[in-house]
């Protein structure tokens, strides 16, 4: 099947590392990293972010109001 697709930089970094340590061509190659992709064992673990106690509670529900509170006051909004 011969289809046109455009690679991010990070993807065309890794398929050209390949090409150059392997001697595939562009097909081969690219035929590699998705199979290696679809084979991938799926990752069992969930994230879960780490959060740190700071003593400080912010009430959210006011978006701006959080926002003015923790970076201060936006420049040209009356205070």
């Amino acid at each position: 099947m011969r289809t046109t697709i455009e690679f991010e930089d990070d993807v065309a970094l890794a398929l050209s590392r390949l090409r150059r340590d392997s001697g595939m061509g562009v097909s081969e190659a690219a035929n590699f990293l998705i199979r290696q992709g679809l084979t991938a064992p799926a990752r069992a673990e969930r994230f879960v972010q780490q959060t740190r106690p700071l003593g400080v509670r912010i009430d959210v529900s006011n978006v701006a109001e959080a926002l003015e509170l923790i970076d201060g006051p936006m420049p040209g909004s009356p205070t």
